[in-house]
């Protein structure tokens, strides 16, 4: 039951960001020029990310650096995964989002010496957000959903432990 789950979702995400970078690389290349999609607002903007998430950089061994620690925490997300209940949807949606996204970005950093390749840019005049992609929306959004469900499930299990404790 949990891959009718994880897999359609990981696929669709991993699929999307490929495809969607692609089309970027092909697009907005050759001038680099930020193409408005509403206004200043919303913009399509090519950007080759050697960092992790929002620019962060650690100089010349960043790529591998970053390769090595998505593999940890795809690690991770793997025992997360084998540890869910059939019918924890959302646990299993925060970990199929932030492991099609970590291995989409991770897929660029194998194939460019660039980086990640980013290219949604939102901002106001020069006031901008980082520049990113499918891959970072669906790590943030996952990670966001995978911490607000352990959450829940540390303050079920303190919940159940009190009970267990005050009926002893």
């Amino acid at each position: 039951m949990k891959l009718f789950v994880a897999v359609p979702v990981f696929l669709v995400v991993l699929i999307l960001d490929l495809i969607t970078k692609a089309v970027a690389v092909s697009v907005l290349a050759p001038s680099g020029a930020p193409v408005p999609v509403i206004g200043e607002w919303f913009r399509f903007a090519l950007v080759y990310n050697p960092g992790a998430a929002f620019g962060l950089h650690l100089g010349e061994y960043s790529r591998w650096l970053f390769m090595a620690l998505t593999g940890v925490a795809l690690v991770v997300l793997w025992r997360l995964f084998r540890q869910s209940a059939d019918q924890d949807i959302r646990r299993l949606l925060a970990i199929s989002l932030v492991a099609a996204g970590a291995i989409g970005n991770v897929i660029d950093r194998i194939r460019s010496e660039l980086g990640v390749v980013d290219f949604i840019d939102i901002g106001v005049g020069v006031h901008r957000w980082p520049t990113f992609n499918v891959a970072d929306m669906a790590v943030s959004s996952g990670a966001l959903l995978l911490a607000l469900v352990l959450w829940r499930e540390e303050r079920e299990h303190a919940a159940l432990a009190d009970v267990s404790a005050n009926v002893s």
